[in-house]
């Protein structure tokens, strides 16, 4: 009889897949291509984009509408047939997809840590009072702000070269970047150190790949499921089911991550914390004020995940988190 494989093979011959023309983001989206080119024996092509989220650099996406912009313009690509299939960081998809558009597949997760990269400082620590440090994530903001409230955070905006480049020109002391991207494009020597995820908590999907297609491509949805990696997807579904529960977008300061226990524990910490940053007083600053909880449960299924999250997501609130339509813009 033949495999899964052989027989997916056969359901589709030739896709186009639509990527934002950054350098890491093509590399996700060659690296997508070889898999479905060297498992699945597809014809595969790519579709460079500009996206309105690579346009508009001079605002937080917290203020223009979200992480969400990074896709829009590849899902009309997929809505008017001139691809096939999307391929994105997951922690800059939304939870809830507009309609008549699915999430096919997670791979499997790459580092999901945030790493600290400076040019002249070997950590956190080692930053002098008042270091300038980039990020345009109210993530990293507040967590940075609970462990040093004495930073001066400004906003980095731009692609991960970009984003380097600025870091070169010495307008910060160092900035934060998602390891997973570094470590992609070859740039792992640039990370002076990750920080731990007990310090700071990464966002809901870092590290991972989804790729997207039309709901109704039912062909692309069965063969695609052959690459998925279910302990990553069952990973980043309870930690984005928080963010949905709170509000989902990047106005709310929202850290979520899930480390795997035995057997088919899964432990989710999430933390939120107050973006207007630390109080002064005449004492000095005082730390960020971070909700923090913890809960693990046995997760088989994607409802499991959900519920986990659903569960993390009430016990935020309980603590004093409020939703993403109530939060201070940033």
């Amino acid at each position: 009889m033949p495999t899964e494989f052989e027989t997916v093979r056969n359901v589709v011959k030739k896709v186009v897949i639509a990527t934002r023309e950054s350098r890491l983001a093509m590399w996700q989206a060659e690296h997508v291509k070889a898999l479905l080119e060297d498992r699945l024996g597809w014809q595969v092509e790519l579709l460079g984009m500009t996206t309105l989220g690579d346009q508009i650099l001079d605002r937080p996406l917290s203020k223009v509408g979200g992480k969400g912009l990074f896709i829009k313009e590849l899902e009309v690509a997929l809505s008017e047939g001139r691809a096939d299939l999307a391929v994105h960081s997951l922690k800059d998809v939304p939870m809830d997809l507009p309609e008549g558009f699915a999430l096919a597949c997670v791979l499997e997760r790459e580092d999901p840590r945030d790493a600290f990269v400076s040019n002249q400082f070997a950590s956190l620590a080692e930053l002098p009072l008042g270091a300038v440090v980039g990020t345009s994530s109210l993530r990293r903001l507040v967590l940075l702000k609970a462990m040093r409230p004495d930073l001066d955070i400004q906003p980095l905006r731009g692609n991960l070269d970009t984003r380097l480049r600025k870091l070169d020109e010495g307008r910060y002391a160092a900035i934060v970047l998602a390891a997973a991207g570094l470590k992609r494009l070859g740039l792992a020597s640039r990370i002076r150190s990750a920080f731990a995820p007990t310090d700071m908590l990464p966002a809901a999907g870092q590290g991972a790949l989804g790729i997207e297609v039309r709901a109704d491509r039912a062909d692309l949805v069965q063969a695609l499921a052959t690459l998925a990696h279910q302990p990553t997807w069952l990973a980043v579904t309870a930690e984005r089911t928080v963010s949905r529960a709170m509000g989902g977008s990047c106005s709310m300061p929202l850290a979520a991550f899930v480390t795997a226990g035995p057997g088919h524990a899964l432990q989710l910490d999430a933390a939120w914390g107050d973006p207007v940053g630390a109080v002064a007083t005449d004492g000095g600053a005082l730390p960020t004020p971070l909700v923090q909880v913890q809960q693990s449960a046995e997760v088989r299924s994607f409802d499991e995940a959900e519920a986990l999250g659903e569960a993390v997501a009430a016990q935020l609130r309980a603590g004093g988190a409020v939703w993403a339509s109530n939060a201070p813009a940033a």
